[in-house]
């Protein structure tokens, strides 16, 4: 939980009460990229569109609340919002906001150990926004309701109305109002990165912003480069960034092929995609994400795919190794409740551009005869399965598989329910059926006519049926829940 800041010192009442120099408002306006602010009081109108029928009683009091932090946490837009002079528990539904991307989450805390038992911890693990991708930002949860901070008639916040008004600096109401309308510049001209520009390739305040539009900047944000190494010249997050911190030449970056925060606008798996198919989703976690197979073999085939834009699942590392983990150790749980087995296998081709975990549940009973039916499909294709069979943890079968794959080839490789991967490396000049995994699963399931998964294709209406039917099955099993 980030305590906030303001030109890297604490806001205290008195800078938010001060006027602020020109690098402070810059700080507040940069905010968006930080994930909350903590403030003594409660914005004044946060209870506006609020649903407030179970909320404890004296909520409604103006008691507690500031109008002065409603026009703060209208300018900066926090992620999160926390506040406590109220004296009781309050976790308001998400909020847009007014030319931003993202929801603000506002909770309201009660004191320590306080008579009446409200609560008065809350846990929370925000992502910095520069890590996170454009479909992650602008996700909007159901219950999303517009800014409790806009004016029913026009729209217009009460910091938009408020500063309108001439600003009076001799005055108590109006001292910590910074007047920016005559010190802002123009874009092009401030030293300060525009957050949104560089991420977006746009920005909705346009000549009015009061940062740089800097193409090349943007240029290097995709290249890879930390965004805090572009603005500030250091990253604080050191090396735990996953970014780089030294700019890239485009013919460094198009030669990484393997590069992981590469992410293409034509990608099927990149969720910061415009082509992602979001309807498919099943779970979203950390690293890696669950999702209904496109042109589905059977009901409840599924894809884990790793969030970065890796070519493969055997190069991830980490907790990304981990989370993988967990989701085939889910759905195996899953599909055993339903009197099933299931499948894991990739094709690993070395151009790759996203890599996909297919996981495809097959019954109980046929289980027994899956190696010996791989490994006459392969006899048929005339080559051969190389065998790992680990010996007490099932887990160590990927580990010896990622020590073996020579990276210089394609690879094929099945993991078997009782815990047997058969792999085959695939050379260049080797004919090797990319719907190879799927054909032998047809074959066995009697379903031969749907090996191919373009025979598959479903409706978006059947697709949306499927992927929600699957989701309230899974969700007892679901690692992200």
């Amino acid at each position: 939980l980030a305590i906030a800041y303001l030109s890297g010192k604490h806001l205290s009442k008195t800078q938010m009460l001060g006027a602020y120099s020109e690098d402070d408002v810059a700080a507040l306006r940069a905010w968006a990229d930080e994930p909350g602010i903590i403030t003594n009081e409660w914005p004044s109108d946060v209870l506006n569109k609020a649903d407030i029928s179970e909320a404890s009683s004296g909520i409604n009091d103006s008691l507690g609340t500031d109008p002065v932090v409603t026009e703060l946490v209208t300018e900066i837009k926090p992620r999160y919002h926390i506040s406590g002079t109220k004296g009781l528990f309050y976790a308001r539904e998400p909020y847009s906001n007014a030319e931003a991307l993202h929801v603000t989450r506002f909770l309201g805390l009660a004191p320590v150990g306080n008579k009446d038992k409200l609560k008065f911890i809350h846990a929370i693990s925000p992502t910095p926004a520069s890590a996170m991708s454009a479909a992650e930002i602008c996700m909007k949860p159901p219950n999303t309701t517009s800014s409790p901070y806009s004016l029913p008639d026009n729209g217009t916040s009460h910091v938009k109305e408020t500063a309108k008004r001439p600003g009076d600096r001799n005055s108590d109401a109006q001292n910590w109002r910074y007047d920016v309308s005559q010190k802002r510049q123009r874009h092009g001209d401030g030293e300060k990165l525009c957050f949104k520009f560089i991420s977006s390739g746009s920005c909705p305040r346009a000549e009015k912003c009061s940062f740089k539009h800097d193409m090349d900047a943007r240029e290097q944000c995709r290249r890879g480069v930390c965004i805090d190494f572009l603005s500030k010249g250091k990253c604080e997050r050191g090396p735990d960034c996953n970014f780089k911190h030294s700019f890239v030449d485009k013919d460094a970056h198009e030669g990484n092929r393997s590069k992981k925060i590469t992410r293409s606008k034509d990608c099927w798996f990149c969720l910061s995609s415009p082509s992602v198919e979001s309807h498919l989703l099943l779970s979203v976690g950390e690293n890696c994400y669950c999702v209904l197979a496109k042109g589905p073999l059977v009901d409840d085939h599924a894809l884990i795919i790793p969030i970065e834009h890796f070519p493969n699942t055997l190069v991830l590392l980490g907790d990304a190794v981990s989370e993988l983990e967990r989701f085939k150790n889910a759905l195996k749980m899953y599909f055993k409740s339903r009197g099933k087995e299931v499948v894991f296998f990739e094709w690993v081709f070395k151009h790759s551009s996203h890599a996909n975990l297919q996981a495809i549940p097959i019954p109980s009973s046929k289980a027994a005869i899956l190696e010996r039916l791989f490994l006459t499909a392969a006899e048929r294709l005339r080559f051969k399965f190389v065998p790992i069979k680990p010996r007490n943890d099932i887990s160590e079968g990927r580990k010896i598989l990622n020590s073996q794959f020579d990276r210089k080839l394609s690879l094929f490789y099945v993991e078997l329910p009782e815990g047997t991967i058969l792999y085959h490396p695939v050379k260049d000049e080797e004919n090797f059926p990319v719907q190879f995994g799927r054909e032998v699963l047809a074959g066995l399931l009697n379903i031969a006519d749907k090996a191919d998964w373009r025979n598959c294709k479903l409706s978006m209406e059947e697709e949306t049926k499927m992927t929600e039917g699957f989701k309230k099955r899974f969700e007892e099993f679901d690692p992200t829940m």
